[in-house]
């Protein structure tokens, strides 16, 4: 069993060297992409992205007999991604229940973490030295649809209407509907015998997780993981709690990570490594104050210089903390151009991904939505 996580006294990179990421000394755009095809990576490479993270849950293309990661079907993959010009910047770690079970049933929580320390270690001798995951333990939390834009369809969360009926109706379960682009989010419906949930379940099925508790299934989380990463030269990034709840909690369950302070005491628990940090969901933190521009900035500010940046999924919300919507990156609440000033006088170099975009029957595959992020990104990225 791995020991617990600790500050890194001396680190052996898993990763041969030619197989580094080399870091690049500015901002680039990327995608996150769910079984890509060999059109949609050549339309990406097309679109002028220079990283892809498959963001793939469960990832079948990359397991082996046993059902874990192959480090040579990772290596596949990176070459694959490579042949268009790009580079895979990352994996989607499934957590599946581990954290939930790490307070509920502890010993399927530590036969799940012993798979991903391997996944971890198939991840860097495939050449990848980044896997993200996310804490969410009862989905992403909203509560209904809301016309944008031309009438494409925002989701939406406000805590006044939250009610488990449209819990289930409208919030993201791992990368179930809406994240899909294929069903309009008012006919997603949770299915807790779906795989892609990653082992979520709806608040009332879990009977409430309170603060003290969501710290511990975290802490459980870094124990198990960190000194394997830490052994293989692979960053962890966190994709904080989204949305942020009420003081008091939200039917039963308190969101630890989504405010400024429980970002920096997820990093208390372990302060000297490197390989410990941030799925920087600008979004998210945007939807934690009622000021989501300085709130942004503040996090920028904050996480920047400590190189607890590892990706940003550069996407923007209308409203703020309790009430919002998510937006087209140019029509919300955030300052984009600002916010790229401030990754920029961090030293932030890394990649820029769109997420959440809306949805319309306009465009039902989200690419032309993609693309139009993507472009507006790369003018950000030119004249700021």
């Amino acid at each position: 069993m791995e020991g617990k996580a600790g500050p890194v006294a001396s680190v052996t990179y898993g990763l041969d060297q030619t197989a580094q990421k080399i870091r690049r000394k500015a901002m680039y755009i990327g995608e996150q992409l769910i079984n890509p095809s060999d059109d949609r990576l050549r339309l990406s490479a097309q679109l002028g992205s220079e990283a892809v993270i498959i963001d793939t849950r469960p990832n079948y293309a990359v397991l082996d007999e046993a059902g874990l990661w192959s480090g040579a079907k990772i290596a596949c993959e990176r070459k694959r991604i490579e042949n268009y010009g790009m580079k895979l910047d990352g994996m989607a770690l499934d957590l599946g229940a581990l954290l939930l079970d790490s307070l509920r049933a502890p010993e399927k929580a530590k036969a799940r973490a012993v798979q991903l320390r391997q996944h971890i270690k198939a991840a860097a001798e495939g050449g990848c030295d980044l896997v993200k995951f996310t804490v969410a333990m009862v989905g992403i939390t909203r509560t209904g649809v809301v016309e944008g834009r031309g009438g494409m369809q925002c989701s939406t969360f406000r805590a006044r209407d939250y009610h488990p009926e449209t819990d289930a109706r409208f919030s993201y379960w791992g990368t179930v509907l809406p994240e899909d682009g294929k069903t309009k989010p008012s006919e997603a419906v949770y299915d807790p015998k779906k795989q892609e949930t990653g082992g979520q379940r709806l608040a009332g099925e879990v009977g409430g997780i309170s603060a003290q508790e969501g710290w511990k299934a975290i802490q459980f989380l870094v124990e198990q993981l960190l000194p394997t990463a830490e052994k293989e030269g692979v960053r962890l990034a966190c994709h904080p709690h989204d949305p942020a709840y009420p003081a008091e909690g939200l039917n039963g369950v308190h969101h630890v990570l989504g405010s400024i302070e429980g970002m920096k005491q997820f990093l208390s628990l372990a302060p000297e490594s490197p390989y410990l940090g941030f799925n920087f969901c600008q979004g998210t933190i945007a939807e934690m104050s009622s000021d989501p521009n300085a709130a942004v900035l503040e996090a920028i500010r904050t996480f920047g210089p400590m190189g607890k940046i590892f990706m940003v999924h550069f996407r923007n919300i209308k409203g703020g903390f309790l009430d919002f919507r998510e937006a087209m990156p140019d029509e919300g609440s955030v300052d984009m151009a600002q916010a790229i000033r401030a990754y920029r006088e961090v030293g932030y170099e890394g990649v820029l991904c769109p997420d959440h975009v809306p949805l319309s029957e306009q465009d039902p595959e989200r690419e032309r939505f993609f693309a139009y992020c993507l472009g507006y990104t790369k003018a950000l990225l030119q004249t700021a």
